[in-house]
């Protein structure tokens, strides 16, 4: 069910799911019910009730969406959450948050608030939301909402030494974000997203908790570039008792 998991701070945990969780992904062509009752399934595992997982519309893009009740999932390639003393204008809890990838990197933020509660986060960074620092864009929606002492956990996705591309594409990328220049095991040019996620992370003094292992190397994670036609895992976080 869970590839990686853990209580981050007392009260909020951070997981990423695996292929034992199943497609957590509406968009592939899986049947919709049988969707919405693995989102369930996790859904208990961490904890909660049905349906409190909030999920996006990810479409590679750098805009960053403020979540305050669940709802239609907007579209967006990031979220942000915060309860109404950490600067926000609503009288909500902190909303359980999903990002879901199958190789892009899937970005989980932790931040202080100014109360109990924190302020919560979550960033889908394929290749062009590296390029157009989506990352950096969901901090900085942190710290407008009050937060602290951001920590953030990259989930599994696909590596440097893998990740194979165009020479003008890797030139292009690299431009923007040097750290994801990179070269194949094989020798051929290729792009180290998790690198550039890290390097932008650094550049706004977020601490890396924790950065996962490659879903092309392992069965057990969805990857579209291993499997073209494939399912997706999430990335969550979320505050409990």
């Amino acid at each position: 069910m869970f590839w990686w998991r853990n209580e981050v701070r007392p009260g909020v945990s951070v997981a990423f799911t695996d292929t034992g969780a199943g497609n957590l992904a509406l968009h592939v062509g899986d049947d919709p019910a049988e969707v919405l009752a693995r989102r369930v399934q996790v859904e208990q595992a961490a904890g909660l009730e049905a349906g409190k997982f909030q999920y996006m519309d990810q479409v590679h893009g750098n805009t960053v969406a403020f979540i305050d009740v669940h709802g239609a999932g907007p579209t967006a390639d990031a979220m942000v959450s915060a309860d109404a003393a950490s600067g926000t204008a609503s009288s909500r809890a902190v909303q359980p948050l999903a990002v879901m990838v199958a190789d892009c990197v899937p970005v989980v933020f932790v931040g202080s608030g100014s109360a109990t509660d924190p302020v919560i986060a979550v960033a889908h960074a394929g290749r062009p939301g590296v390029a157009s620092a989506v990352v950096p864009a969901t901090v900085e929606e942190m710290r407008k909402h009050g937060a602290q002492d951001i920590r953030a956990w990259l989930g599994p996705s696909i590596c440097g030494s893998c990740y194979e591309v165009p020479a003008g594409l890797r030139d292009e990328v690299a431009a923007r974000v040097p750290a994801t220049w990179a070269t194949t095991s094989w020798g051929t040019p290729s792009l180290d997203l998790p690198a550039g996620v890290r390097a932008q992370l650094e550049a706004m003094d977020v601490t890396v908790e924790y950065s996962g292992e490659c879903t092309l190397e392992h069965n057990s994670l969805f990857s579209y570039r291993r499997d073209s036609r494939t399912g997706r895992f999430a990335g969550l976080v979320w505050t409990h008792d």
